[in-house]
């Protein structure tokens, strides 16, 4: 029992194991829930459903967050916040691409949960993975803050510049690269990621990739891509490990929550690649400062996020009100697989 309370109390990475073991509990059950029992039997999750599982995952978040406040101080509370709305902000373009890669592949809403779901654990893995070589980096070099700040930067300037250009699938590195080296099934098998066909050539049975499995395959890589963006962003609020993993976990598990709900109505969020380009050039600045002994207070980054997050959705949502919702089914025209 000692043993067991010593290794609790005992720090990884800054901050207590049971810090991390009361997180990845929460998150697992949250898993378990959402598959276990919300999505027990396959369903096509309408825009109310998605809405209200979103604001149970805030309000989850919400609740960590308070005890991060009081169990680690305001100053470690606030942080979370912030990390958690950068992380948001800086994703939501992540939804809009993957909307496009389903629209795409013609993947029917039925089946789109169950590759956001287990797209999840693959975040889970990668961005601990990526947060810990950036910890790594920050640490040892301080100064590879203003690299990150110039990156995001760049980035933010480039997606404003770009803001009127679609996603094209067809011409994806990663799609071409999977079309090339593997067999693809040109039909769905239910909800299967891998399915048995006849080979032409040798007449035998072999085993491939559905349009399901091609788009899981892609919606990870395309979180990895996203997520060379908004980690380094994180870090501008805080070069604590912790915060900056529960914060983009937590915001993750969110947004793939209120996925259908966006995909519902592409169009009426129009404007929204503006202000988070916005958001990643001013994150940019306040990162790149850090290494200069300049640092922007967090509750001031926290409120210019959401004002500016939030001036580009009621934005969007003024310039389009007269027009009639666009789902990802409708836009854009889907692609075709070929065996």
């Amino acid at each position: 029992m000692d043993m067991l309370l010593s290794a609790l109390t005992g720090d990884f990475l800054g901050t207590p194991v049971y810090f991390w073991v009361a997180f990845l509990t929460i998150v697992v059950g949250l898993l378990v829930f959402d598959l276990g029992i919300l999505n027990r039997n396959e369903h096509e999750i309408s825009t109310k459903e998605s809405l209200t599982l979103y604001a149970g995952y805030v309000l989850v978040a919400a609740l960590f967050g308070v005890w991060v406040w009081f169990s680690r101080g305001a100053e470690a509370g606030l942080e979370f916040y912030t990390g958690y709305l950068i992380e948001q902000s800086l994703a939501m373009d992540n939804m809009f691409v993957i909307a496009t890669i389903f629209g795409f592949l013609a993947i029917p809403r039925l089946y789109q949960h169950r590759v956001l779901f287990w797209g999840i654990l693959g975040v889970i893995v990668f961005r601990a993975i990526l947060i810990g070589l950036g910890a790594a980096l920050v640490h040892s070099f301080n100064w590879v803050l203003v690299l990150f700040g110039g990156f995001l930067i760049f980035t933010g300037v480039r997606m404003f510049s770009h803001k009127d250009e679609q996603a094209d699938i067809e011409a994806n590195p990663i799609f071409m690269f999977l079309r090339k080296h593997f067999r693809i099934s040109p039909n769905l098998d239910g909800r299967r990621f891998l399915t048995r066909m006849m080979d032409s050539k040798t007449g035998k049975l072999v085993t491939v990739l559905t349009p399901l499995g091609v788009a899981l395959i892609m919606v990870e890589t395309v979180d990895l891509i996203f997520a060379v963006d908004s980690v380094p962003a994180v870090f501008a609020v805080t070069q604590d490990t912790f915060i900056v993993y529960t914060s983009n976990i937590f915001a993750i598990l969110g947004l793939r929550a209120l996925y259908f709900a966006l995909a519902a109505a592409m169009n009426r969020f129009r404007y929204l690649q503006i202000s988070l380009a916005i958001v990643l050039v001013l994150i940019g600045l306040k990162v790149a400062l850090v290494p200069f002994g300049v640092k922007i207070d967090t509750l001031l980054s926290l409120l210019v996020t959401l004002g500016v997050l939030a001036g580009g959705v009621l934005y969007s949502l003024w310039k389009t009100r007269g027009e009639r919702d666009i789902s990802a089914a409708e836009h854009p025209e889907q692609g075709r697989l070929e065996p």
